[in-house]
C-alpha cells in the first residue's frame, strides 16, 4: 500500500484539555498524562520525552529547548538551551570559514533534559518517573514510524552516516525504516531511565555525562565533565510587543523571535492588514518586512551577555518606523542591518481545563542535529552551528556562551489574558511562520488549524524566496511583477515548516480550546 502525502486539510479539535503535536503518538503520551491527574505541563513533558524516541529525526535526547507557560496567572519563560565547551575559542575553529554544521564542532551542551527537569520541578504535578512511562515503552517495545518521519530519515543519512555512533544507532539494516516499520532502540530505553530515576543528575554529574565525555575523548570532540556540571536551564522573563490589541510573546534573546515581533510591528506601521489576505500586496510587506528584521537580527542578536544593543532599541517604535519607511509598497528590495541606538525541531502545546497552556519547543536544529550519537541512543544537537566566526561579531564563538538559536515557542494574549499558544517548526522559518500565524489568527480571525492550513512564503537561510504550491497562481504571478524572484515548491515539500496551535475558545471554571495540527506532518491535536 502506498502512504499518500500530503494528508487532506484538517478541521480544529475543541476540548477541554488538548494536546497538539506533530506526531499521534506524543499526542496520545500527553493526553494520557492528563488522564493520570498531570496538568499541561505534565502533558508536555511527556510529550517531549516521547518525541525523543518517536520522532528522532528531529529532536533527541541530546536536544535543547525553551518554553513560555501560563499559570493561570502569570506568563513565564524557560530558556534550556546548551553552552559551548569551554574549549572553544575562535582559535579552536582557525582552521574553519564558518561554523561547523555536523560533527563535534557543532555540539553545545545538550539542554533538553535540564528543562524537563526544571519545568517539572516548578509546575508539574506527576512524580517525575512517570512522565517517562510511554517513551521507555516505545523504546523498548517499538512502535510503528509514521510517514513523514520515516521520509526524513531516509533523506537524511547521507547528510549523517558517517558520525560517530550514527550508523549504529539508526541504520541498522543499511537503510531507514520503512513507514509502519516497527523501529526499536532499547539503549534509549535504558538512558531515559537513568535520568528519570535520578532527576536528570546522571545526564550532567553521573554515569551518563561520563559516557558522553568518553565518547567525545575518542572520536573527536572537546567537553569536560565541567562543561556538563556547570550547565543549567533558567528562567526568563518572556518578551512581549504589541500587534493591534493583542501582545505577542516571545523568548528573549538568544532565541530569534524578536525577528518576529519586530516585522509584526513594521507591518502594523504599514497597515499591512489592510490588503486582503493571500494578497500579493499583504504578502510582499511581509517579505519586505522579514527581510529587515533578519538582516538586523543576524548582525545583532546573540547571547544577551554579548549584545551590544537592547531587545528595547529593536523593538523602539522609532527605530522600527525608520525600517518601515525603507519599504517600496510597489517593489521588492533588499536590506542591510540599521543601526537601532537612537543617539532562529518539534513544537508542542498543551492546556487543561485549569487554564493552564504551555508552548514548548525541542530541537536537535538540523534534522538529526550533529550527526553524533553518544552512547545510549543521545543524539546530540548542533546548535553552535549558530554562532559566528566574524571578528568583533556580537555572536562569535566563545567558551561558555549560548549561540543564537532559531528554534521559539510562541504565545498570543490580549488585555492580559491568554489568546493562544502556538509555534511552527522548521529552521528559520520559525518567526515568518509566528508572523504569518498570527496574522491570520488577528487580521482574519481565522481557526488555529485554518491558520495552519493556509499557504506559506518562506525566505530561505540563502535569502531566496519560495511559496507552497497551493499558493494562489495570480498571486505567484503578481509577486514575480513586484520583482520577488521566487520559486514553487513541489506539493509534498517539507520546508515550509510544521504548527502546532491551542487557542482558548472560552475561559471560566473549565476553560474550553481549540486546537490545530500540521497537515505537513505526521502529527495530531487532540483533547477530552
Amino acid at each position: 500500500m502506498k502512504i499518500e502525502y500530503p494528508s487532506s486539510v484538517r478541521s480544529p479539535v475543541i476540548a477541554e484539555q488538548l494536546v497538539a503535536t506533530s506526531q499521534p503518538l506524543a499526542t496520545q503520551a500527553g493526553l494520557w498524562a492528563l488522564q493520570q491527574g498531570g496538568n499541561a505541563v505534565d502533558a508536555a513533558i511527556t510529550t517531549a520525552i516521547t518525541l525523543t524516541v518517536v520522532e528522532p529525526t528531529m529532536n533527541g535526547i541530546g536536544s535543547d529547548g525553551f518554553a513560555l507557560i501560563w499559570d493561570g496567572q502569570q506568563l513565564h519563560g524557560m530558556n534550556a538551551s546548551g553552552r559551548a565547551p569551554m574549549a572553544w575559542t575562535p582559535e579552536y575553529f582557525k582552521n574553519h570559514s564558518k561554523m561547523p554544521a555536523t560533527g563535534w564542532g557543532s555540539v553545545t551542551v545538550p539542554g533538553a533534559v535540564s528543562g524537563w527537569v526544571l519545568l517539572s520541578k516548578r509546575f508539574g504535578q506527576l512524580p517525575f518517573e512517570l512522565l517517562f512511562e510511554k517513551a521507555i515503552h516505545y523504546a523498548e517495545h517499538g512502535f510503528p514510524v509514521s510517514p513523514v518521519i520515516s521520509r526524513q530519515w531516509r533523506e537524511q543519512i547521507p547528510t549523517f552516516e558517517n558520525q560517530p555512533g550514527f550508523k549504529e544507532a539508526f541504520i541498522r539494516q543499511g537503510r531507514a525504516p520503512h513507514p509502519g516499520e516497527i523501529w526499536r532502540f532499547p539503549e534509549q530505553a535504558q538512558t531515559l531511565r537513568k535520568i528519570a530515576q535520578t532527576h536528570g543528575k546522571a545526564f550532567y554529574e553521573g554515569e551518563l555525562t561520563n559516557d558522553i565525555i568518553n565518547f567525545s575523548n575518542e572520536t573527536g570532540g572537546c567537553f569536560t565533565l565541567k562543561d556538563f556540571a556547570n550547565h543549567q536551564a533558567t528562567w526568563v522573563e518572556p518578551l512581549g510587543c504589541d500587534y493591534g490589541d493583542y501582545q505577542l510573546f516571545e523568548i528573549p534573546p538568544n532565541g530569534s523571535g524578536i525577528a518576529a515581533q519586530m516585522a509584526l510591528k513594521i507591518l502594523d506601521i504599514l497597515k499591512a492588514r489592510d490588503y486582503p489576505h493571500l494578497s500579493a500586496k499583504r504578502i510582499h510587506l511581509q517579505i519586505e518586512a522579514m527581510r529587515i528584521a533578519f538582516a538586523d537580527v543576524h548582525q545583532h542578536l546573540s547571547d544577551p551577555s554579548s549584545m551590544v544593543v537592547s531587545t528595547d532599541d529593536l523593538l523602539s517604535s522609532v527605530y522600527l518606523k525608520k525600517r518601515a519607511a525603507l519599504i517600496d509598497f510597489n517593489k521588492a528590495g533588499s536590506y542591510l542591518p540599521g543601526d537601532p541606538h537612537s543617539g532562529g525541531t518539534v513544537y508542542l502545546c498543551a492546556s487543561d481545563s485549569s487554564g493552564m497552556m504551555i508552548s514548548y519547543i525541542q530541537s536537535n536544529y538540523k534534522g538529526f542535529g550533529s550527526g553524533v550519537v553518544a552512547p545510549g541512543g543521545i543524539a546530540l544537537q548542533n546548535r553552535g552551528m549558530g554562532f559566528s566566526l566574524e571578528p568583533g561579531h556580537p555572536n562569535i564563538v566563545a567558551p561558555g556562551k549560548r549561540p543564537f538559536h532559531t528554534i521559539i515557542p510562541g504565545f498570543l494574549m490580549k488585555n492580559q489574558h491568554p489568546i493562544m499558544a502556538f509555534g511552527v517548526m522548521g529552521g528559520n522559518m520559525q518567526p515568518q511562520g509566528h508572523l504569518q500565524t498570527v496574522m491570520n489568527f488577528v487580521d482574519e480571525q481565522l481557526d488555529p488549524q485554518a491558520c495552519s492550513n493556509a499557504p506559506r512564503w518562506r525566505i530561505t537561510d540563502q535569502g531566496e524566496l519560495t511559496v507552497e504550491a497551493h499558493m494562489p497562481t495570480e498571486v505567484i504571478a503578481e509577486l514575480g511583477l513586484l520583482g520577488h524572484h521566487l520559486s514553487v515548491m513541489p506539493k509534498d515539500s517539507l520546508d515550509f515548516g510544521s504548527a502546532q496551535a491551542i487557542s482558548v475558545l472560552n475561559e471560566g471554571d473549565h476553560s474550553v480550546y481549540i486546537g490545530g495540527s500540521d497537515h505537513r506532518r505526521d502529527g495530531i491535536a487532540a483533547g477530552f
